[in-house]
């Protein structure tokens, strides 16, 4: 992977997951209107059209990942991932943060939960999907730390606000999931082994190949943006990288 700077954004760089998967995400009427289309907005918007974008800001420390979009009809988490990333373009970091805002850009576009009728969020160990092309590109560039933000419709699974976490075989798993749900108040749902209630799921696959990894749940409607979910789901991802000290 060959990350490209992108002039007049500071030292944001980016390059593409896949170039398979793209999609206007302007077309998701329920999406943009809780963006603020600046110019950082347009081109993250912009670069999504032609495949899936990671980003990347700083360099040394740890490596970390914030992900959002697994599920397209999720909004909250690509709303707060797009906000996050505008927030941090000009700070100094002593950490390397990568950005997935929009993971599979044709899911978002078309607000549906899968990609071409594929769960990613169950596939990310079937080779060359398009999670795990994005399990591949985490294990290349040596990412140590996953955050993987999602949200919950009520009647679904979990149904509640939530973080996500397994003891084994990555403990510290748990502990970043513990300080995230004592900082920010999502309970907590712990797992004694990794992939131990279905298969599939991108954090447990980080997990299983000794990446520690948490998934983050806000409570929102499927395909619309509940009231104040997109910043709850910004409150996790911040709280996440404060576990690192950023």
């Amino acid at each position: 992977m060959v990350f490209r700077k992108i002039e007049g954004f500071g030292n944001l760089e980016f390059d593409y997951i896949s170039n398979f998967s793209g999609g206007y995400i302007s077309r998701n009427s329920n999406l943009l209107r809780e963006l603020e289309l600046n110019d950082l907005t347009q081109l993250i918007l912009e670069k999504s059209v032609f495949g899936t974008p990671i980003f990347k800001l700083g360099n040394g420390g740890n490596k970390i990942l914030i992900l959002s979009g697994i599920h397209g009809n999720e909004l909250p988490p690509q709303i707060a991932c797009v906000r996050l990333l505008n927030d941090l373009i000009n700070a100094f970091l002593f950490n390397t943060v990568y950005f997935i805002p929009f993971a599979a850009p044709k899911s978002t576009m078309n607000n549906e939960r899968t990609f071409n009728s594929m769960d990613l969020n169950r596939s990310a160990h079937i080779k060359n999907s398009l999670s795990n092309l994005i399990i591949q590109k985490i294990e290349e560039l040596n990412v140590d730390f996953v955050g993987d933000f999602h949200s919950t419709a009520r009647n679904s699974t979990p149904g509640f606000e939530s973080i996500f976490s397994s003891k084994s075989p990555t403990p510290e798993s748990y502990l970043m999931a513990n300080y995230v749900s004592r900082d920010v108040g999502s309970r907590l749902i712990p797992f004694d082994y990794a992939g131990s209630s279905y298969k599939g799921a991108v954090e447990d696959v980080c997990n299983l190949k000794g990446i520690p990894s948490i998934t983050a749940e806000v409570l929102s409607p499927f395909a619309n943006v509940g009231k104040g979910t997109v910043e709850k789901s910004y409150l996790q991802m911040e709280s996440f990288l404060s576990y690192f000290g950023i």
